[in-house]
Formats: C-alpha cells, structure tokens, sequence
C-alpha cells in the first residue's frame, strides 16, 4: 500500500502525524513532506486511519501498491 500525497491541499492540521507520525513526515511549518509514502504491510492500518483524518483530503490510499 501507499499513500498519494496533495500537498498543494495540505493546509498543515497536521492530523495524519497524530495518527501516526513514524508514517507521516511534516515539514518544519508543520505541513505534509511531499512524495507518496510506501507503507509496511503492518503499518497499513495507521497510515489508513492518518489519511482519513485529514479534513482537505491531501492524502489517498493506493492499495494496489505493494510495500
């Protein structure tokens, strides 16, 4: 799985690192780094839960992707 990153939507909530920061990565203005995250089989739950608690929709998941 992996997590497509908008960070032209990114509007720095920052709601996805407090639902998993060792997975989301901010800037020091505490906005989304850019670049699609690969996610650990394991981690997919948390990266999951991160992107759907982001209320400008920066994030989707691609579960197509393999890790």
């Amino acid at each position: 799985m992996r997590v497509i990153v908008n960070k032209a939507k990114c509007q720095g909530h920052a709601r996805c690192w407090a639902q998993a920061p060792e997975i989301f990565t901010l800037d020091d203005e505490g906005y989304i780094e850019p670049g699609d995250i690969k996610v650990a089989k394991r981690d997919e739950l948390k990266a999951a839960r991160g992107a759907r608690s982001c209320p400008e929709r920066a994030l989707a998941i691609d579960r197509a992707a393999t890790s």
